[in-house]
């Protein structure tokens, strides 16, 4: 029901604005094309994300009501009119897209940080604007006229003569459309064309053709010899030389694309990849994907795929009923993955290629994409016996690991964690126990500890309560800690005794314990035997003296409960002092039902 009237909303809220823009005729009145619009911000800027790998010119403003719209724009209103039927016809947005007005539109929230309102129209994409001709009449091929015969030149030049503008009109009429169009499209590369790609010259073409030739020294006749398509052909294709582009046809597969081949090499099977690695200096990496399977083999495979390394956390990614892209990046690499179902086959492929190389993978990607075909049959689940076996690999791949992971512990009933502050620096993201997300609300470097909140609550089997009185001196303690930051699945415990209530030099803040410990376990509570935290674990920090064997040292109780309380966090205290002792079982599952594993991922 809920469902249903949003969508009867959304609906109202459409008709509504789009009766408000049909006020006007005005052609170069500055307008916008909504795609769509959301109730959620957080969804209305993942939709615009998606967007922006397809479209040109997508922002997202606020548009009142809870409504956050995608448009692309600014253009004028004729070229709007004509952008809008263009990607409705190609199928980029939704049938209900409609021009909308700029002051339906108020603050801007993609891309972030921009305020575009009142700046005026761009020239819209290519290829949604027809180019104009002279005349309004289709345009024909330039008549014939008779050769002239070329003036002998008294020493002859060493290169082959060049065309003469009538036999360049003669050897042009001999281009396919679709030739026409890819020279218009390397005009486009090369920035002297910025009409649509339609395989017909008309005065736009041949204003660049002549701008082209001004440009590369030759006369302006704006009609381009064989020559000189030659040379703006070898311009174009120059970025790709060396790249050994070739059609690789996989049986295995059952897919054929152009593939680098003196980039990337075939290396093996690993269903449902077959995995082509690097042979040269670029460091790039394909996958070839292919499986039988469903809608739901096709939705698991989605999710799979972003927990590996190979695809960053930042970057779009759509999914529709059938088919997916996905878009990672991040300061070493462009992961590029598009997969699709097709009568029980799901077949895609996955491009991996350094950042910084932009244009080289640009038109990479574009020449695997369009070359790509589906052949009968996909990859046998037994194809390549060879697979190295590791909790860390998925089908030879490596899971995306956290850069670092340490230990914390529950402090409230909602899931609220403390850890140290060390464990949250420099992080794209925190999670706990590996798939919670979780969010820093205090990091108190000054102390040394930080809370962290679920963004989604837990109930935790227990939850810490700190002791009242300062421990005895040689008492005994116990850690729970993820010493090998999670590859084992539950925390550790190490027991020891308080060897001292300060530190090495005085502080009066840190415990010093007689106990090893290992990485991992900062973070992590440090119970005395009635169960009750007497403090949280220490960082070893980065260049200081190494420790003998057996010493690690605690921030003590009263300093983690004033972090929390300034964070405004109110921890609970243990029972009075006196309480019975835990035997070590006890001890050991009340210490380890309260510590979380906690990780910082880049």
């Amino acid at each position: 029901m809920l469902r249903i009237l949003t969508i009867c909303l959304a609906a109202l809220f459409l008709a509504y604005t789009s009766t408000a823009h049909a006020q006007s005729n005005d052609p170069d009145e500055v307008v916008w094309v909504q795609i769509e619009a959301q109730q959620s911000l957080a969804r209305a800027t993942d939709r615009a994300r998606a967007y922006t790998t397809l479209l040109q010119d997508v922002n997202g403003f606020a548009v009142g009501g809870g409504w956050y719209a995608i448009v692309v724009g600014p253009y004028r209103r004729a070229d709007a009119e004509l952008v809008l039927l263009q990607y409705r016809n190609d199928g980029l947005i939704p049938r209900d897209s409609f021009v909308q007005l700029s002051d339906r539109l108020r603050q801007q929230y993609w891309p972030v940080g921009a305020n575009i309102l009142g700046t005026g129209a761009v020239a819209a994409p290519d290829g949604t604007v027809p180019e104009q001709t002279e005349t309004p009449t289709p345009e024909v091929e330039a008549p014939q006229v008779a050769e002239v015969a070329p003036t002998p030149e008294p020493e002859p030049e060493p290169e082959v003569a060049d065309e003469t503008p009538a036999q360049a009109q003669r050897s042009e009429a001999n281009l396919s459309r679709d030739e026409k169009k890819d020279l218009q499209k390397m005009l486009q590369w090369a920035g002297f064309y910025s009409a649509a790609i339609d395989g017909a010259f008309g005065r736009g073409t041949r204003n660049s053709m002549a701008a082209w030739q001004e440009a590369n020294n030759f006369e302006k006749t704006g009609i381009l010899t064989t020559l000189q398509r030659a040379d703006l052909k070898k311009q174009y294709n120059a970025v790709l030389q060396g790249l050994g582009l070739q059609t690789v046809r996989d049986a295995q597969a059952g897919i054929e694309l152009t593939l680098p081949t003196a980039v990337v090499a075939f290396d093996r099977y690993e269903p449902p990849f077959a995995q082509y690695k690097q042979i040269g200096d670029i460091d790039a990496r394909v996958l070839l994907i292919s499986q039988s399977g469903t809608q739901n083999t096709l939705f698991g495979l989605y999710e799979i795929m972003q927990t590996l390394e190979i695809v960053p956390l930042d970057g779009p990614r759509e999914r529709n009923n059938s088919s997916f892209t996905l878009v990672g990046e991040n300061g070493r690499m462009i992961s590029y993955t598009e997969a699709s179902l097709e009568n029980g086959e799901i077949k895609g492929f996955t491009l991996i290629w350094p950042a910084g190389d932009e244009e080289r993978r640009r038109r990479v990607l574009a020449e695997m994409r369009s070359s790509f075909t589906r052949m009968l049959g996909v990859l046998s689940p037994s194809a390549g016996n060879t697979s190295q076996q590791s909790i860390d690999l998925l089908s030879g791949l490596q899971i995306r690991k956290p850069k670092m992971s340490r230990s914390g512990f529950f402090v409230t009933q909602g899931g609220d964690v403390v850890t140290t502050s060390a464990a949250v620096q420099s992080c794209s993201r925190i999670t706990l126990d590996g798939d919670t997300d979780a969010e820093v609300i205090a990091d108190d470097t000054t102390r040394g500890v930080a809370l962290l909140k679920p963004k989604v609550a837990l109930a935790p089997l227990a939850v810490a309560s700190f002791a009242t009185q300062p421990a005895r001196l040689q008492s005994d303690i116990a850690l729970a800690g993820y010493s090998f930051e999670g590859v084992l699945s539950a925390p550790s415990m190490s027991f020891g005794t308080l060897a001292d209530v300060r530190g090495l030099q005085g502080e009066t803040n840190i415990n010093r314990l007689a106990m090893t410990v290992r990485a991992g376990d900062a973070g992590g509570p440090v119970l005395d035997r009635t169960g009750a935290v007497i403090g949280m674990l220490t960082s070893q920090p980065d260049g200081g003296p190494v420790l003998p064997e057996g010493v690690s040292f605690a921030l003590n109780a009263e300093t983690v409960v004033a972090a929390s309380t300034d964070a405004g966090i109110k921890l609970p205290a243990a029972a009075a002092e006196g309480a019975a002792s835990l035997t070590a079982f006890q001890l050991s599952e009340m210490a380890s039902s309260m510590t979380v594993l906690v990780s910082c991922w880049e």
